[in-house]
């Protein structure tokens, strides 16, 4: 019997937009659904006052493959924004990542790049540890105690919902150090926030193919899995197979986003509050993204939380554990001819847009 679709795609997000709009492109009848309102997963971006609010956290889209920068480039003009965030700490503000302007702010009494290796390079050798146990001896053993208590110690236990000395030393396997005045948080070629927004991007994928908001797969699966020959899933792969296994971890982020009758709050469009007792672990002020000169601003509080079923999953827990469990449903998946797991809940992966968008081209290119 004819399907009524070659595809149906679950979730219209990154990776599943772009899937759309290949497969749609070669001629095959595609459909795609999202238990959301809109489109664009956790890249979706709303307009508030002239401001294109990033719902779902920052997203700054930077690559160094100049085919994903031209094939995103199709859908948007991108404006030239480098992100450079700025830290506070007990009052003080320095700049990210850890640069010269960190070390002179850290260090008044250092003035150039063999000062501040000498003077990093002795507090870790008072501090080493030849086998760490945890992340904080590993943070000390890669930049010192000074930036580690001031930059990193607070923020990553807020993060993470525990203290360093709880968690495991790979988590920071290395951290980027620059001997050189230089605040752009990226080292890749291509920087950039489309102007408008992210959510425009979506909809030029999406424009001439079938899509059903409000729409979740696992409320009437079986007439979504009956209604296409191949799927395209974008959820999270645990729950695919209702958590046979049982569920894998990730952490979760709360938003507190308010609009303030002020042009500019903080001047800057990413502050990190690296102390522990301060709650949220960032204020992101969005008009910056896009270097607005609106009356109003719009700002976002991030509150990183432990995760439960029900909640958003944003950043997967990828230790032993966890790698473990994906592994066995992975096995389940690879069993599956007519389904494919794309993006990072489908493949329990941290991946950056530009990742996504290479791993979806890749994946339609292998059909």
């Amino acid at each position: 019997m004819k399907k009524e679709y070659d595809y149906l795609i679950v979730g219209a997000g990154l990776y599943g937009a772009v899937c759309a709009y290949e497969l749609t492109k070669k001629g095959y009848r595609c459909l795609v659904i999202d238990k959301r309102k809109h489109v664009g997963g956790n890249i979706y971006t709303r307009n508030e006052h002239g401001i294109n609010v990033h719902v779902y956290g920052a997203h700054i889209f930077h690559t160094s493959n100049e085919e994903i920068w031209n094939y995103i480039n199709q859908f948007a003009e991108f404006n030239n924004f480098i992100n450079s965030p700025i830290a506070i700490y007990k009052g003080n503000r320095y700049h990210l990542p850890f640069n010269m302007n960190t070390f002179v702010e850290i260090w008044p009494d250092i003035s150039t790049p063999e000062q501040a290796k000498e003077r990093i390079e002795k507090e870790k050798a008072e501090f080493h540890i030849e086998e760490p146990k945890n992340l904080e001896e590993q943070a000390i053993n890669l930049v010192g105690k000074t930036i580690y208590e001031r930059l990193i110690k607070g923020y990553t236990a807020k993060q993470w919902g525990r203290p360093c000395t709880e968690l495991p030393p790979f988590i920071i396997k290395r951290l980027p150090v620059r001997f050189e005045f230089n605040n752009n948080y990226f080292n890749d070629i291509y920087q950039g926030i489309p102007i408008g927004g992210y959510t425009q991007i979506i909809n030029r994928m999406l424009e001439k193919i079938d899509l059903k908001l409000n729409a979740d797969f696992f409320a009437n699966r079986q007439y979504f899995e009956q209604i296409a020959s191949r799927i395209i899933y974008t959820g999270p792969i645990d729950q695919f197979f209702e958590y046979k296994y049982g569920p894998l971890e990730y952490r979760t982020v709360r938003f507190e986003t308010e609009t303030l009758d002020i042009p500019d709050y903080q001047g800057n469009a990413v502050i990190n509050y690296t102390e522990y007792e301060v709650p949220f672990t960032r204020i992101i002020e969005h008009k910056h993204f896009e270097f607005g000169k609106q009356d109003k601003t719009v700002i976002s509080k991030e509150y990183s939380s432990s995760w439960k079923l029900g909640d958003e999953p944003y950043y997967p827990v990828n230790n032993d554990k966890n790698n473990e469990l994906y592994q066995k449903y992975k096995i389940e998946a690879d069993k599956l001819s007519n389904v494919h797991f794309g993006g990072r809940l489908g493949q329990y992966k941290y991946y950056d847009m530009d990742k996504v968008i290479l791993e979806a081209l890749n994946y339609i290119k292998s059909l």
